[in-house]
C-alpha cells in the first residue's frame, strides 16, 4: 500500500509549517521551518520519498497553492537547504504571496499540474468549486459539512510568529484543515474513482477535472477520431460571431395560435445579439390565461400565484417534461458548432445518449455520458472550448423556449378548462379535467410528432406552491409489494407511505429550492435547514410549526451559516457590567438564534458602517466549536425565532399578507 498524505501548508513572513496525515491511518507528519525548530532537511527527504515513491498529496486547492510551493521547494533543493533559515522562511512567504497574486490575478500557474514534482489529487478542483456559481473555501465546507471545529487562521498571515504557543497554535489550525480535507476526499471517493478509471482508459490526467473538463476532454478524445483531427488541433478551433440573428435560428415549425404567443414569435425575430454581451440582452413576458410567462436568455419561466394546487374531484395535476431537453433539441435538428463537420458531431452526441439508455444508473459511465450531454451545451459558450460557437447555444436556447411553449399552448387552447400551474425550462405543470386525459396525451404526442421529441408524464397529488423555483410536490400513490415499500420507507423517510387492504402504496416528494432539506450539495447554504423541514411537517403532516420544533433536537438544524469578505470585520456584541462590549469573529462562522448571548454584526473597515447579522432584536450563540449539551434545553434556542421564519413562509404560501390576520394568531 502506497503512503499518500493528506496536506496542507501555512505561510507567514517568519515561519513556515507543513502538516501531512496518511490517507488511511492516523499517522501525522508535521515539519516546522523556524528560529525556533529547523525540520528542513527531514522535510525535503520525505518530499523526495513522496517524489520518488510516486506517493499522492491530498489537498484543497492544492494546485492553485500548495503543490506550487512543494514544486518551488524541490526545484530550489540546494538552495534550500544551505540558505540562513529566516532568509528562507522569508523567501517561501514571498513566493507564496507571488502564487495568491497569480491565482488572484488569474494568471498561468508557474508550475502547471503536467510539470508536479508529486502526483496531486485537489479536492477543491474535482468538486469544481473553482467555478464562481459553486466558488468555496475550505471553512465554508466545513460548516456545510458539520465540521466539529470551524477554526479560522489565529494568527493573521503578515504578522510574525514569535512564541512556541503561537506555534503550536498554527500546528493545529494546519491539522485541523488537514483532517477536514481528509473528510471531504472520503466524501469525494465516488469522484475520485471514477477519474482514476477514465484517466486510465483514455491515458488523459482527469484527476482533478471538473465535470465540464471530463466533457470537453472526452468529446475531444471520440470528435478527433471521427474527424481524423489531431486532439491538440481540434482544441484551436472556435467559430466566433459578429452577431446573431434570431430568425435566422428560429425553427420553422415554430407557429402560436393565439395573439399573445404570436407577437411574442415576431418580437423574437426582430432581435439581433451581440454574442460579447448576450447578458440580459433580452427580457419578454407574456400574459396567457391569467399567468405570466417571463423569457430570457437563461429560459422561460411561468408561474401562478403561491398557493396549495389540489385538484378537485374529476380533476388531476400533470407534469410534463421534456426528455433531455436540451441534447436532443441539437441531435434531432442535426445542430452543431460551425467549425465542426455537421454530420460527425451529431452522429457523436446521438451515440453518447444512446449508449447512455443501455447503461444502468448505478454504472459510473451513465454519469459519464450524462455530463457529456448536458455539459456540451455550456460549453459552446465557453471561448475557452472547442465547441464555442455562441449561435449554437442561442439555438437551442431559443428554440427550447418556444417548442415549450408551443406545448403549453397548444394544450391550454385544446382542453379550455385546463389551469396552468407553471413552465419552466422543460416542463409544464398543468391541472386538468381527469376526462380531458386522453386530449392531453393527443396534444403531447402532437408535439412529440412535430418537434421528434420525448415527454415524460408525471401527476402529482398535491403542489405546495411558492414560485417557480420554490415548490413541494407530492406525486401520486404507486402500488408495490411489501419488500420494496419496506426498502423505499427506510431509503426515503419524507415520502408518504399508506396501507390499504394489505396493499402497499408509496408517494414520491420532490423538494425545490428554498424547500430542499435533503441531499443538498456541499457548496450550498444549508443554515436553519429546521424552516424548510418545519413547512415540509405542517403541509405534508399536518404538523404546526410550534409542536414540530419542540420534536426536532438536532441543533445542527437550527445553525446559520455566514461568510463575510475581508473588507469587514464580524463582532459578538454584549452587555457586561453596565457596558457594551464586543468580541472579534472568524470570517465564516456557523451560530444559532438564542435567548441570551450576543447580537452578531459586521462592520465595514473603511466607512465604519454597522450590519446586525439578524435583523430585529435576536441574540445569538456561537457555534464553531462544537460542543453538545446533554439536555437539549441547555442550548437555549429561541423558538420564536424559527417559529416565526416557518410560518411567514406557509403565510405566503396560504396568501396571508403583513396587512392580513396571520395564520397562527
Amino acid at each position: 500500500m502506497k503512503n499518500h498524505w493528506v496536506m496542507d501548508y501555512e505561510t507567514l513572513s517568519n515561519f513556515f509549517c507543513g502538516v501531512f496525515k496518511h490517507y488511511k491511518k492516523e499517522e501525522y507528519k508535521v515539519f516546522v521551518i523556524h528560529s525556533k525548530r529547523d525540520d528542513r532537511k527531514a522535510f525535503i527527504e520525505f518530499l523526495e520519498q513522496n517524489k520518488n515513491n510516486r506517493e499522492y498529496h491530498i489537498s484543497f486547492n492544492g494546485l492553485g497553492f500548495d503543490a506550487q510551493i512543494t514544486h518551488w521547494l524541490l526545484d530550489k533543493k540546494q538552495a534550500v537547504l544551505k540558505a540562513n533559515i529566516e532568509d528562507l522562511v522569508r523567501h517561501i512567504y514571498d513566493e507564496a504571496q507571488a502564487t495568491i497574486q497569480r491565482s488572484n490575478n488569474k494568471e498561468f500557474s508557474k508550475y502547471p499540474e503536467w510539470k508536479m514534482s508529486i502526483p496531486q489529487i485537489d479536492v477543491f478542483k474535482l468538486n469544481h468549486w473553482d467555478n464562481m456559481a459553486k466558488r468555496s473555501s475550505l471553512k465554508w465546507i466545513e460548516y456545510t459539512m458539520d465540521w466539529n471545529n470551524i477554526l479560522d487562521m489565529p494568527i493573521d498571515h503578515e504578522s510574525e510568529i514569535t512564541t512556541d504557543e503561537e506555534i503550536d497554535m498554527v500546528i493545529d489550525y494546519c491539522i485541523n484543515d488537514v483532517n477536514a480535507t481528509q473528510e471531504i476526499y472520503n466524501r469525494s471517493k465516488e469522484l475520485i474513482g471514477l477519474r482514476i478509471n477514465l484517466s486510465k482508459e483514455y491515458n488523459i490526467n482527469l484527476f482533478n477535472a471538473s465535470e465540464p473538463r471530463i466533457s470537453k476532454e472526452l468529446f475531444a478524445f471520440y470528435l478527433s477520431k471521427e474527424l481524423n483531427i489531431p486532439k491538440y488541433e481540434l482544441k484551436k478551433m472556435r467559430t466566433f460571431r459578429r452577431v446573431i440573428k434570431l430568425e435566422d435560428i428560429i425553427l420553422p415549425y415554430v407557429t402560436f395560435k393565439t395573439p399573445e404567443f404570436q407577437l411574442l414569435l415576431d418580437r423574437f425575430k426582430t432581435v439581433e445579439l451581440n454574442p460579447l454581451s448576450i447578458k440580459g440582452a433580452f427580457k419578454y413576458s407574456v400574459k396567457y390565461k391569467g399567468v405570466k410567462t417571463d423569457f430570457g436568455l437563461g429560459g422561460v419561466h411561468g408561474a401562478s400565484k403561491a398557493g396549495i394546487y389540489v385538484p378537485k374531484e374529476g380533476e388531476i395535476i400533470m407534469s410534463s417534461d421534456v426528455t433531455s431537453f436540451y441534447p436532443n433539441l441539437a441531435i434531432k435538428n442535426k445542430w452543431s458548432p460551425a467549425h465542426l463537420a455537421k454530420d460527425q458531431f451529431c452522429e457523436l452526441y446521438e451515440w453518447f445518449f444512446e449508449e447512455r439508455k443501455k447503461i444502468p444508473k448505478s454504472n459510473p459511465m451513465n454519469y459519464v455520458y450524462k455530463i457529456i450531454l448536458n455539459s456540451t451545451y455550456g460549453l459552446s459558450n465557453d471561448k475557452n472550448s472547442f465547441l464555442y460557437d455562441p449561435e449554437f447555444t442561442m439555438r437551442i436556447t431559443i428554440n427550447g423556449q418556444l417548442t415549450l411553449m408551443m406545448l403549453y399552448e397548444m394544450i391550454m387552447e385544446a382542453i379550455p378548462e385546463a389551469r396552468a400551474i407553471m413552465q419552466n425550462t422543460d416542463g409544464i405543470e398543468t391541472i386538468i379535467p381527469e376526462s380531458a386525459k386522453e386530449e392531453y396525451f393527443k396534444v403531447c404526442k402532437q408535439w412529440e410528432e412535430l418537434t421528434q421529441l420525448n415527454l415524460e408524464h408525471d401527476e402529482y397529488q398535491r403542489l405546495i406552491f411558492g414560485d417557480v423555483n420554490n415548490y413541494i410536490g407530492i406525486f401520486k400513490f404507486v402500488e408495490t409489494d411489501l419488500t420494496t415499500w419496506r426498502t423505499i420507507k427506510q431509503k426515503n423517510p419524507h415520502y408518504l407511505f399508506k396501507v390499504e387492504k394489505d396493499k402497499f402504496y408509496y408517494a414520491p416528494v420532490k423538494c425545490k429550492g428554498r424547500f430542499e432539506f435533503t441531499g443538498l450539495a456541499l457548496h450550498k447554504n444549508k443554515s436553519k435547514l429546521v424552516i424548510p423541514k418545519g413547512i415540509y411537517e405542517y403541509f405534508v403532516n399536518n404538523k404546526l410549526p410550534e409542536d414540530y420544533l419542540k420534536e426536532n433536537t438536532n441543533i445542527l438544524d437550527y445553525c446559520i451559516g455566514s461568510k463575510t469578505n475581508s473588507g469587514w470585520q464580524v463582532k459578538a456584541e454584549y452587555v457586561k457590567d453596565g457596558t457594551v462590549q464586543s468580541d472579534n469573529q472568524q470570517k465564516i462562522n456557523r451560530y444559532y438564534v438564542s435567548n441570551n448571548g450576543a447580537k452578531l454584526v459586521k462592520v465595514n473597515k473603511n466607512d465604519g458602517r454597522i450590519i446586525q447579522l439578524e435583523a430585529g432584536p435576536w441574540m445569538t450563540t456561537m457555534f464553531n466549536k462544537m460542543e453538545l449539551k446533554n439536555k437539549f434545553y441547555d442550548y437555549d434556542i429561541n423558538y420564536k425565532y424559527y417559529q416565526q421564519a416557518i410560518e411567514k413562509e406557509v403565510n405566503n404560501i396560504l396568501g396571508f399578507t403583513s396587512n392580513q390576520l396571520n395564520l397562527f394568531d
